[in-house]
């Protein structure tokens, strides 16, 4: 960046940098949101859920296939380009 052009632009400097914070929190927001480790969590304690009799089986179920639903959208998410780790 020139000089001159820095000069101008300074007054915009304090909107870049909020622009940078928000891309930063929208950043942290997706690679907790498509972090796999809860929903595993979530599976593991719901296995052990239904074998102390806490859930049903047809709780289990419908509990089960919801999470198994978000582990495939985190791994579609996870194969897109730029998206994976």
């Amino acid at each position: 960046m020139g000089l001159l052009t820095g000069i101008l632009t300074l007054p915009l400097a304090p909107l870049r940098g909020t622009a940078w914070v928000v891309d930063q929190v929208l950043l942290a927001a997706e690679r907790e949101y498509y972090d796999p480790e809860p929903v595993r969590a979530q599976l593991a304690a719901l296995v052990d859920d239904l074998a102390n009799g806490r859930v049903d089986a047809e709780e289990f179920d419908r509990r089960e296939d919801a999470l198994l639903d978000r582990l495939d959208e985190i791994e579609e998410y996870r194969r897109r380009p730029g998206n994976g780790s």
